[in-house]
Formats: structure tokens, sequence, C-alpha cells
């Protein structure tokens, strides 16, 4: 039996970065590695120049995300100042108050594109390794009492409900998300069908992301991809690769197997 950590992620907006070249900033579908990272970091109370936790936290859990609606995909039109670089050489550049401490005669206007995804569901399971800094208790309580505020992707992307956090024992990923409730899941079942949202799923499963190293013979994986969204250093925005596995459930006995 393996102790999991699962919670449920819901808002009117959120954005989950991908990698980010000039004025375009796409959004994946699903939460990246980062920014789970970031979550319970915030919940934790650590704080962005505190190096040594931020990389405990990220080497020490794995995770896994099923995607309960996908949501719709928003493009916002955006205009951002942002000062010139030589007007950086002698400032701290901790964030962006201390960029926009430049005179407003010295800032420059970036137009960029931003996607974000509207009113979609996630289930996340976090699962602790060797090393990691904290029980999964720990978390749980941490995210149902953060210490700063929580939100999901960027800052102007508050939660719409209580994260829900529970601790439990399962043999298995995929019977650990076959046994979590949520006490929003009705809320969800009927969003789904006002909303008629095309839900991602491979013979009516629907689609479960995970940590490559995490074996579990529960899962069937149909792809991989290597993803830049492992955190390596917060001050200096620097992330690894890592290979996420992307797929669903296997079938069980009981259910027998599709041959259509």
């Amino acid at each position: 039996m393996t102790e999991y950590l699962l919670f449920r992620l819901h808002g009117p907006m959120a954005s989950w970065g991908r990698i980010a070249v000039g004025e375009v900033r796409l959004s994946d579908d699903h939460p990246t590695h980062s920014a789970m990272m970031g979550l319970l970091a915030a919940a934790l109370g650590i704080r962005r120049h505190e190096e040594a936790l931020l990389t405990a936290l990220a080497e020490g859990y794995a995770l896994a995300v099923r995607l309960d609606a996908p949501g719709e995909l928003l493009r916002d039109y955006h205009t951002v100042q942002t000062p010139q670089a030589t007007d950086m050489k002698h400032r701290p550049k901790r964030c962006r108050s201390d960029q926009l401490t430049v005179p407003r005669n010295r800032l420059k206007t970036m137009l960029t594109t931003r996607e974000y995804r509207c009113d979609a569901w996630y289930s996340v399971a976090i699962m602790a390794r060797p090393c990691a800094p904290y029980p999964l208790q720990h978390l749980a309580q941490s995210l149902d009492f953060p210490r700063f505020p929580l939100y999901l992707g960027r800052k102007s992307c508050p939660l719409a409900l209580p994260l829900r956090p529970q601790v439990l024992r399962a043999e298995n990923l995929a019977a650990a998300f076959q046994t979590v409730q949520f006490l929003d899941d009705d809320f969800l079942a009927q969003q789904k069908i006002t909303k008629s949202w095309l839900i991602k799923t491979w013979n009516n499963k629907p689609f479960l992301y995970w940590t490559d190293d995490e074996e579990d013979d529960s899962l069937e994986p149909l792809m991989s991809i290597i993803r830049r969204d492992h955190p390596l250093h917060r001050q200096r925005w620097q992330f690894a690769e890592r290979v996420e596995r992307q797929g669903k459930q296997k079938n069980t006995a009981s259910e027998g197997t599709n041959h259509g």
C-alpha cells in the first residue's frame, strides 16, 4: 500500500506556462510540476529566496494529474511595461515591483499574447520520495491553512473552491484516484453537462499525466513527452527537463476489454 496526497484544483482561470519566448506565453492543458511545487511552497510559507527549501520540495515529491475537465481556451491580448536591460544592471531584480522602480520615462511597453484555461478541473496526486522534506499529512494541513495565497499558475488566477486535500493509502495510483471523493463531485458533473465539455479520454477513461519515474502497473502509458518544468533556480527562472507520461488507467478484469 502506498500513501497519496490528493486534492482538486478549480478556478475561473488557470495558466500552466510552457516555454515562453518573446511575446507569446502559452499554457498547457494541465498543471506543470513547477506550478504544483510552487503551490505547496506557498502553502508551507516558503519564500522565493529560500532556494534550498524550494529545491528539496521539487526533488522530494512526484506528481500525477487527472484531467477531469479541460475547460475552454482563452487568449488575452496583454501589454506589459518592462525596464531596459541597462537600467537593471545595478538593481536587485527580486520581483516585479523592483522592475517598476525604474523611472516611467525609461520603461518600454511589450505587447504579449497569453493563454489561460477557463473553468478547468484537475485532480492532483502527490507522492513522497525517500528524500521528501515533509510528510504528506503536513502538506495536507498546509493546503487547508496556507501561509500565502494560493493560485493556479498566475496571481491573477485564484482558486474558486477549496482544495479538499486528503491523504489516503491505496494499492496504486489508479486505485487512489478511484477511491478519493470530493464534496464538489456533483457540482463538477453538472458543469460537464451544462458546458458540454469535450473531455480528453481514451476508451471512456480520463486522461492521466504522471512523472516518468513512478512505475505503476495500474496505468497504461500511451505516450511520453519531455517537459521543461522541473524547477532548478527560482530567482533565475531556470528549469530542467523531465519525462512525463500520458495515458489512462488500465482496464480491470471486471471492465473487460474494448475490442471496438
